[in-house]
């Protein structure tokens, strides 16, 4: 097995995970609270990574930050070097393209959670933001939990936009999955084999772990 491109891929998916965390929830709580009349415009474009193409996604992404479009000219004039065929721009488009995977758990979970008891909440005196970590987070756990899973699960699976994106780059853009691709192209089968059974065992222990904490969590904060 190819362990750099295993140690790349797990990298490139904590990474995705952690920033989709951050970036997911502000998005996420909005996506629930808002009343704004054109709020399922916002809804589709954080969906479309679910039924684009990855190669289409990945070339638009490519456009977007290649070496002639303004945030790519932006990105090599600071660090002086394109942001296209790197790990950086991988782990950007990494992040689009696992966008709904971690928004719309969070958005589920948000949604689920009794306006009650943020309302009494507030009425006490505690701030918005006060309410939304003390009251809303421990009652959604178990969606945050599972978006963060399910956003580094499909982050290790990713192909399309990481060939178009990252293409391959031994120990900055290779994946696991385009290393299972070279494997095969050259008929290398047994070594093939053995990465993709990696993935699988590694995929399985992810969802098994969410499912179980999913169990034990609405049980600790039931929902009503």
């Amino acid at each position: 097995m190819n362990w750099t491109a295993i140690f790349l891929t797990l990298k490139l998916a904590a990474l995705t995970a952690v920033i989709l965390l951050v970036v997911g929830m502000p998005i996420a709580y909005w996506l629930t609270y808002s009343r704004w009349r054109w709020k399922f415009l916002a809804e589709s474009v954080v969906a479309l990574p679910l039924v684009l193409p990855p190669t289409v996604l990945g070339f638009y992404v490519l456009v977007a930050i290649g070496p002639k479009s303004p945030v790519g000219q932006w990105y090599q004039a600071i660090v002086g070097h394109p942001l296209v065929f790197t790990f950086e721009g991988l782990l950007f488009a990494s992040v689009l393209y696992s966008l709904p995977f971690a928004v719309q758990p969070f958005t589920a979970a948000f949604g689920a959670v009794d306006p009650r008891l943020i309302e009494a909440s507030w009425t006490l005196g505690i701030s918005r933001l006060a309410t939304f970590f003390r009251v809303t987070i421990p009652l959604s756990l178990a969606g945050v939990v599972t978006g963060v899973v399910l956003s580094f699960a499909h982050t290790m699976g990713e192909f399309g936009v990481v060939l178009m994106v990252g293409g391959n780059i031994e120990g900055a853009t290779r994946t696991v999955s385009i290393d299972i691709y070279d494997e095969v192209q050259a008929m290398n089968y047994v070594a093939a084999g053995h990465t993709a059974l990696f993935l699988l065992v590694v995929s399985f222990a992810i969802l098994s772990v969410v499912y179980a904490l999913n169990r034990n969590l609405w049980a600790v904060w039931p929902m009503k």
